[in-house]
């Protein structure tokens, strides 16, 4: 369904979202730019791609520690004593205990810690274009959801034809399309087309031509 301008002007600057906005920007403005380091433990919940550069830090063995370390395009790592190991896929906390049994063959009660000091990986991240206030990838995490994206690309111009945005994710090397009704999940709270996204997904927002 197409909305009047006006009635699009009124739900794309719907004083609840908006609310919400100046939350999230002051969250944002308040955090760092690698999600292991905002306040917020995303260390959980963030999943490595091929791009990212990651800090290995190994407890009381800095022979052993590395910063800068990249992900390399086949989803794998190397540092000292732990060769090939698979980061793709894996949060840093995941990452960290796998390495950890790895450098137990090797030292006494390893201890690492990962943290991702650029979040590049295209696999890692959720895009959003079209009609929102900043078109923008964001890093994902695990539990995200269309409304987490909006919010995070300052929610939608006065212009935007919400409902007929769309996800485009590739599944099986074929892109598959998910349609979303925005302005009932922002203007009518209806949770069902608040959908969760998925690594590497395309949130498209279309202007509306009426």
């Amino acid at each position: 369904m197409r909305y009047p301008r006006m009635m699009r002007r009124s739900l794309a600057f719907n004083p609840v979202l908006y609310a919400l906005l100046a939350v999230v920007a002051l969250g944002v403005a308040a955090a760092p730019c690698a999600y292991a380091k905002a306040p917020v433990d995303h260390s959980k919940t963030y999943v490595i791609g091929p791009g990212d550069v990651l800090d290995v830090f190994v407890w009381q063995n800095p022979d052993l520690s590395q910063t800068a370390v990249p992900v390399r395009p086949d989803g794998r790592i190397s540092t000292p004593l732990v060769p090939n190991m698979v980061a793709a896929g894996r949060t840093p906390v995941q990452l960290a205990h796998a390495m950890d049994k790895v450098l137990a063959e090797y030292i006494r009660n390893p201890k690492v810690t990962i943290i991702v000091e650029h979040a590049l990986s295209v696999l890692s991240q959720v895009q959003v274009i079209g009609q929102v206030m900043h078109p923008m990838s964001i890093p994902y995490h695990e539990g995200m959801t269309v409304l987490d994206v909006v919010l995070a690309a300052g929610g939608l111009t006065p212009y935007a034809d919400g409902n007929d945005a769309k996800i485009e994710r590739e599944v099986d090397g074929r892109v598959k399309t998910l349609h979303v009704h925005l302005y009932n999940l922002i203007d009518k709270g209806e949770l069902s087309q608040n959908l969760p996204v998925k690594p590497g997904d395309v949130l498209v927002v279309p202007e509306s031509f009426f």
